[in-house]
């Protein structure tokens, strides 16, 4: 084992197991865990970020074309406040090594900023708070695109073969967005639906009140309450809750 392994621990793998745990925090939340246990278990690493992305439209193009699509950041979480000053900065101006990495879905970055002449306003900003190289690279999950930092605060100190955990962290923490986003969907869903069939149900019963009331068919029935709902600018359903609720319909 060379000097910059990481040895996975039993307390670092059951934090890792938990970032997957559904529900347990918000995005910003999962985010914030990741940049954290980034921070303090990869090897050369002094700070991190993560940020979550709206996924870009790419109208058939992949990576999308950047003159047709800007990518939106939705959540943003870091390890320090100076670290999270950096990334807000960036994201504030709109340009910089992070849009360039949602929008080309490959990592960027520089293993000494002191001579790096891409993303000026950004480098800037790292040098100011120590920062001397760094890493920002994407992962894609189901609806949802993350990325993640890593800061060093000498140069080289993040080369390659030192991400593995990295990716293992950002793998987890995206699944658990992915996950937490389906679940939502499937909630809201099936809130949907049961509403709309309580509402079916009040527009039967108050179809049932019409047809006694008026000696008419289903069919009778309805058409006059579509009738009225029309006239009245009223929702049919809200018209049903009325005639159910021994309103009527004046």
């Amino acid at each position: 084992m060379t000097p910059t392994d990481t040895v996975l621990t039993d307390q670092l793998a059951l934090e890792i197991a938990r970032l997957g745990v559904v529900g347990e925090s918000s995005d910003v939340g999962t985010l914030h865990r990741v940049a954290e246990l980034a921070a303090r278990a990869v090897p050369g690493c002094a700070g991190a970020s993560g940020v979550r992305w709206a996924l870009p439209r790419t109208n058939g193009v992949d990576p999308p074309v950047p003159e047709e699509t800007r990518p939106e950041p939705l959540a943003a979480a870091a390890s320090h406040p100076d670290i999270a000053e950096v990334t807000d900065r960036q994201l504030a101006r709109g340009h910089g090594p992070l849009f360039d990495v949602v929008t080309e879905r490959r990592p960027h970055g520089s293993d000494d900023i002191l001579v790096e002449s891409r993303w000026p306003d950004a480098m800037a900003d790292m040098l100011r708070r120590g920062v001397r190289c760094f890493i920002t690279s994407p992962h894609l999950n189901v609806n949802v695109m993350v990325t993640l930092t890593l800061y060093g605060v000498t140069p080289k100190s993040l080369g390659p073969g030192r991400h593995a955990l990295a990716s293992l962290l950002m793998a987890q923490g995206s699944a658990t967005m992915s996950n937490t986003q389906q679940y939502d969907d499937v909630h809201r869903t099936a809130v949907q639906l049961q509403e709309a069939v309580e509402a079916r149900a009040v527009v039967d019963q108050a179809k049932g009140i019409l047809m006694h009331a008026l000696g008419c068919d289903a069919d009778e029935a309805f058409a006059e309450m579509r009738r009225i709902s029309q006239t009245r600018h009223v929702k049919l359903t809200a018209l049903a809750q009325r005639i159910v609720g021994d309103q009527g319909i004046t």
